[in-house]
Formats: C-alpha cells, sequence, structure tokens
C-alpha cells in the first residue's frame, strides 16, 4: 500500500475502486486503487493490497480510467431546466450533468433584477446546507457592459453599488461562490474589493477593458477571467485586452468554453500553453445541455438552439452551450490534443482552487471528497459517484 493510504484506519471502508488507471494531481498511476470512508477517500494505493480493506461495495476499474469528480465552476442549468427556476429545476438540471461526470456544481445565474438575485442566491443557500455537491452560486450579471452584453439582458445591466452588493452576500449566507463583473464600471473596481474582501471570487468578464483595465482588476483582487476570449476585446498585437492580461498573472484562472463553437481548437490549445495549470474547462450550459433542440428561456431572453448549438433568437448571439464536462474532456483531449493528465487537471484541480477548495475537492487523495468518474478508452463516462454515493 502507497505511503498516502490508511488502511489501518478503523472507519470502515464503503467502497473500494481497483485496478484501473488513476488520473489525478496531474499524475498517472496504473493498476491503482481508491477506496471511499462515507463522503471522503479513506485510501489510495496500487496493485492488490485493496483486499485487506474489506470494502462493503467492490468495483472492479480493469481497462478503465478513474479519475476525480469533475467540477463546473460555471452553468446555467440542463435537463430543460435552469438554475433561475428554482429548486426543483435545479435539481433536475443536475441530474443530467451527474451523468456526464460532474460531480460538484456551482449554479450560475443570468442577469436579473437584484431583488430577484436576491430570492435566487437564497434559494441555492438552502439546497447548498443540506447538498455537499451544490457548491453555492455565481453571479453572472448585472455588473455588465452593455456592449459586451452576448445572452444578457441589457435593460437589466447595470453599474455596482455597495448596497446592492451587501444584499446579495447577505441573501447568499455565505454561499456566493463568485461574480463576473466589467471592472470598467463606475464602482468597479471598488466592488471587486467589497466583494473579495467577503470571501467570494471575483471574474472579469462581459466587459470592454482593456489590457490595463483588466490588469488593475486583478491587482485589486479579481482572479477568474470569465469564458475567456468570450464578451471581451480579442488579442492584437498592440491592445493585448485582457485575455494576455490575465495570462500575464500567476494568480488568474482561465475559463474556457470548450465546445467547438465558442473558441477554434488552435485558441483552446494555445490558452493551454500559454497559461499551464491555469485552464477551468466549463460548460457554460443552458436549459438544452442533455435536452433536444428547440426554443428555451435564458433569464428574460428567448434562445434557440439548433444542431446543439444555442443562440439568442433575436440577435443571434451565442447564448451559453449544450456541452458536458466529459465532452469537453474528449475535446481537449481528440480534438485539440491536451495531455490527458493536463485535461483532467482542467476539470478538477484547477477550478476546485479557483474557487477555493482545493483542499478538498479535485483530487482522489486522503481526505478528498469521494467524487469519481470512472471513464473507458473512449473517455465515455462508465460510472459516476458524488460524495461517496454512486449516480
Amino acid at each position: 500500500m502507497t505511503a498516502n493510504s490508511t488502511a489501518d484506519q478503523p472507519t470502515p471502508i464503503d467502497r473500494v475502486i481497483h485496478s484501473a488507471r488513476l488520473v489525478s494531481g496531474g499524475e498517472i498511476q496504473p493498476d491503482a486503487f481508491v477506496a471511499f470512508a462515507g463522503h471522503t477517500v479513506a485510501a489510495v494505493g496500487s496493485g492488490r493490497d485493496w483486499k485487506t480493506l474489506n470494502a462493503t461495495d467492490v468495483v472492479d476499474g480493469s481497462g478503465l480510467t478513474l479519475t476525480p469528480g469533475f467540477l463546473d465552476i460555471h452553468g446555467h442549468g440542463g435537463n430543460a431546466a435552469s438554475f433561475d427556476d428554482g429548486a426543483d429545476s435545479i435539481r433536475s438540471a443536475l441530474s443530467v450533468h451527474r451523468q456526464h461526470g460532474t460531480t460538484r456544481s456551482v449554479l450560475s445565474l443570468v442577469t436579473a433584477s437584484v431583488d430577484d438575485l436576491v430570492q435566487r442566491v437564497g434559494v441555492i443557500a438552502d439546497l447548498a446546507e443540506t447538498d455537499p455537491t451544490i457548491l453555492g452560486s455565481h453571479l453572472e450579471g448585472p455588473f455588465l457592459d452593455v456592449g459586451h452584453q452576448g445572452a444578457h439582458d441589457p435593460a437589466l445591466l447595470h453599474s455596482p453599488s455597495a448596497e446592492s452588493i451587501d444584499r446579495l452576500i447577505t441573501a447568499a449566507r455565505g454561499s456566493l461562490r463568485q461574480v463576473t463583473l466589467a471592472p470598467e464600471l463606475p464602482g468597479g473596481i471598488d466592488a471587486i474589493r467589497q466583494f473579495v474582501g467577503a470571501g467570494v471570487k471575483v471574474a472579469v468578464g462581459h466587459t470592454n477593458t482593456d489590457f490595463e483595465g483588466a490588469r488593475e482588476a486583478f491587482a485589486a483582487g479579481a482572479s477568474i477571467l470569465t469564458h475567456a476570449f468570450n464578451a471581451m476585446n480579442g488579442i492584437h498585437h498592440r491592445a493585448p485586452g485582457p485575455i494576455i492580461a490575465a495570462m500575464a498573472s500567476p494568480d488568474v484562472t482561465l475559463e474556457i468554453i470548450n465546445d467547438g463553437v465558442h473558441v477554434h481548437p488552435d485558441v483552446v490549445r494555445m490558452a493551454f500553453a500559454s497559461a499551464p495549470g491555469r485552464i477551468a474547462l466549463i460548460t457554460d450550459a443552458m436549459a438544452a445541455a442533455g435536452s433536444d433542440d428547440g426554443t428555451y428561456q435564458l433569464g428574460s431572453l428567448s434562445v434557440t438552439v439548433t444542431d446543439g448549438v444555442a443562440r439568442l433568437t433575436e440577435g443571434d448571439s451565442i447564448a451559453g452551450s449544450t456541452l458536458t464536462l466529459d465532452d469537453a474532456l474528449r475535446r481537449a483531449v481528440f480534438e485539440v490534443g491536451i495531455d490527458l493528465t493536463d485535461a483532467v487537471t482542467a476539470l478538477t484541480t484547477t477550478p476546485a482552487r479557483a474557487i477555493g477548495r482545493a483542499d478538498d475537492l479535485g483530487q482522489l487523495a486522503p481526505g478528498f471528497g469521494a467524487d469519481a468518474v470512472l471513464l473507458d478508452e473512449e473517455l465515455q463516462v462508465v460510472a459516476v459517484w458524488a460524495a461517496g454515493v454512486r449516480i
């Protein structure tokens, strides 16, 4: 048994997954096993030592790849349901993503009035108290630039105020995990400091800011770039913009929607090379994820999904995605050419670190959450466990 195993502990072992290729923490370990006790990982090792654990449930992972459960820090829904629409819709939407390997989720809310957002973050706070797979909420708006609104209702966008920020933070009761804002708005830098001071991660996004403005935002405490390359100024050789500012800032995580629509594969490859260990693959999934083409609502706006691509019914702007994270992984490895360990890191360790959960999520190691995904040779999902429970 390896040095980090704890098989001699008194805690009963509920489950062991053995004889798999383990990809975790940027490393590959052949013929590995992972043991769960309740909601946490109890032991990790290799070879036949798993037989001494006397597990209640034994899963043979021969010929399969075992990874930590995927973390999605930016998604809006699925299964024809939206995270904006209450507890039942949230549970329905999450059920699709769980089947595709996403074991923990930050629930993103589209732009709405502050009154509506106060109510919605409260609902998510209630759910997060009893469901450890719900990591909290992400406010994508209303503090966004009208010129880069994407699929957000421009009539509802406005500059931040200390009062509105206080209301949102209070309503979330410690569960507000992330907020996306445009730092160039009046009060934008002060808003970053206020959110960060309350323990909320701030993402720069839906913004008209330039390179220097983004650097100022990161210096003020912003630490994420919302869906990099989308809804922001691009890279120009004399005006590098927020993307290069994020790549040049070692503490900033860059979100990427790797669905083959939002970002070209060669650009995804460039991002991984330019910010190693700092790319978080996200879904930005809306209600149509896991469902058929058709017409859906994203906040107050109508979205038409054709051939799996979501666009505003009026205006034709891309309106989120229908992506699941297992598909993002396959595209990263087979289409973009990212090394498997780096691609898995972008679904696990990096997003966990981005939201301040790197100490207990994103790896299969003793003491971490018992979240795991078994994948076949084509990286199709075979089995999923979230907080020790098989999906």
